[in-house]
């Protein structure tokens, strides 16, 4: 068969199969050709231009920048939400709703889910989920202290026990602050069999749900009586701290910074978000980019749930360092 016939053949064939939605045993019989070639032809169809795959993506779908996301950060998998706009409210509303859709399609049996205190896009994300009743996962774990103040302290405490009633799980709270005294008080807190129990959970999560913190914490963590002092942060940002996941600050390489602020905090090493089999960051907004965009860099995260403007702004290119003229 000359080159041409063989081009003319897997014309028909693509035509029959793409435009008139024929089946690949109903073009074999019609042709009088074995379906193995059928199927061969169809793949060659592609490789000569023949047939020619597109996809457009609806509205508010951004396919493009999740792949330019995953590509520049190396990360598993990328979701870029819709934001009618760029204020918290709304930035948060989006992101949330994301993850839930996130949460009702991929977790799976017997899965030990970690989860943050003190973090607004979570709380939306729990709110947001319908019950699965496809799946029964084994744990829902605090990995950040909830005991707080009593004004705020019941979204910490809804966060875990809201995910295990929708994951058909057990939920294992960390009876203890975020942020403690003094180390000497973290030191006889760590010594409470329960306390223990929790943070013995942290090397066997195999899904993490972490939110990511700027240098000015959010409302809900202020409001708390978890979070350090503007004094305290500001030493932070000195030694180039840039953000924080769970307390656990880190400079814009992703490197964490210790200070004697770490042995205050209760909950989950940056080491140990790291071993995590998949970690998920729900976290966007201008005030947050530097960190989020520092948590990739580090390898912290392998999904990301973010919005669009902040998807604009982690894969534009890095400014140019200052030079003295």
């Amino acid at each position: 068969m000359s080159r041409a016939d063989d081009l003319r053949l897997m014309t028909r064939i693509a035509q029959m199969y793409h435009v008139e939605a024929r089946k690949q045993a109903e073009i074999a019989e019609a042709l009088h050709i074995p379906q193995a070639r059928i199927s061969r032809l169809l793949s060659r169809a592609v490789d000569e231009g023949i047939v020619r795959i597109s996809i457009t993506p609806p509205p508010g779908v951004f396919m493009d920048l999740e792949a330019k996301l995953r590509a520049r950060y190396g990360i598993e998998q990328a979701i870029v939400a819709e934001s009618v706009s760029e204020t918290e409210e709304s930035v948060i509303a989006a992101i949330g709703d994301a993850a839930a859709h996130f949460v009702e399609t991929t977790v799976m049996d017997d899965e030990v889910i970690g989860l943050s205190s003190w973090s607004s896009s979570l709380l939306r994300m729990v709110d947001s989920i319908t019950p699965l009743k496809r799946v029964r996962a084994s744990q829902v774990v605090q990995i950040l202290g909830g005991i707080g103040s009593p004004s705020v302290q019941s979204h910490a405490q809804h966060l875990v026990m809201r995910m295990a009633q929708l994951t058909g799980s057990s939920p294992q709270f960390l009876p203890a602050p975020g942020v403690t005294g003094s180390p000497e008080s973290r030191d006889a807190l760590l010594q409470d069999p329960f306390v223990a129990e929790t943070l013995g959970y942290f090397s066997r999560l195999t899904l993490a749900f972490v939110g990511i913190g700027a240098m000015t914490p959010s409302k809900m963590l202020a409001n708390s009586g978890n979070a350090f002092t503007r004094k305290e942060l500001d030493d932070l940002a000195e030694q180039g701290a840039v953000g924080d996941m769970g307390l656990r600050f880190f400079d814009a390489a992703g490197a964490p910074v210790i200070t004697p602020l770490n042995d205050r905090v209760i909950g989950i090493a940056l080491a140990e978000v790291k071993a995590a089999k998949r970690v998920v960051a729900v976290a966007g907004g201008a005030r947050k980019t530097a960190a989020i965009r520092a948590a990739l860099v580090g390898g912290y995260i392998d999904i990301l749930i973010t919005d669009v403007f902040t998807a604009e702004r982690l894969i534009a290119p890095d400014p140019e360092p200052a030079t003295i003229s």
